[in-house]
């Protein structure tokens, strides 16, 4: 096939350039400033885009991050594939302190006391992970269900997470998208100004090409 990779990557080299991209972070950074600055649409969708991309960056729906971007990039009438690449803002370089950020926040709105840190989340996250497996499989097993650990999942990491993270999403959203805006619309200037002088030179040409045939 045209597009299949001649070589799979191994799942570890997957799992490592997850953490940290081949070139590294910043020319990943500027990979995607490139991608979002060259696309064809009007800068206020583009920026509208950015900021929905950026709002589900807050969100504890990891999994459904690029589904969700696109759905609230469609609902705001931004650029949907704006949103999907302004996901990037959350990656394992950031999503510690969105995290922390977002459970302190939600903690304190809902009244829960005692903070769980980073180490604490994971193990429940992954306690959660295999109960919901676990009551999968009882579906076809007829073993018993258990919901404990995604009940202690839900109440201490999701529910704050989520209601933690809408105050400082939003924040971060509406300060993109007016960030974002005024650069979309000075590059799309830019270089529609570098193809009209593209086009001006190439019609130039055409028009002394006849003149030099005369001249001959």
């Amino acid at each position: 096939m045209v597009f299949k990779r001649r070589e799979r990557r191994p799942v570890l080299r997957m799992v490592a350039e997850f953490f940290y991209p081949r070139g590294g972070w910043s020319r990943a950074a500027q990979y995607i400033k490139h991608r979002l600055s060259r696309l064809p649409d009007a800068p206020h969708r583009i920026a509208r885009g950015i900021a929905a991309g950026v709002f589900v960056s807050f969100t504890p729906m990891f999994g459904f991050h690029f589904m969700l971007a696109a759905l609230v990039a469609w609902v705001i009438r931004g650029n949907v594939l704006a949103a999907l690449l302004a996901t990037f803002v959350g990656n394992p370089l950031t999503f510690p302190l969105i995290m922390a950020a977002s459970l302190d926040l939600g903690n304190w709105i809902l009244g829960i006391e005692g903070r769980l840190h980073i180490p604490e989340v994971i193990r429940v996250f992954t306690g959660a992970s295999r109960d919901l497996w676990h009551n999968i499989a009882a579906l076809y097993t007829g073993e018993a269900a258990n919901w404990d650990r995604l009940r202690g999942f839900f109440h201490r990491v999701f529910l704050p997470y989520l209601v933690g993270g809408i105050g400082p999403g939003l924040v971060a959203a509406v300060a993109t998208h007016y960030t974002a805006l005024p650069v979309v619309i000075a590059y799309q200037r830019r270089r529609a100004k570098k193809m009209q002088a593209r086009r001006e030179k190439r019609l130039a040409g055409r028009r002394g090409a006849p003149d030099t045939d005369r001249r001959n």
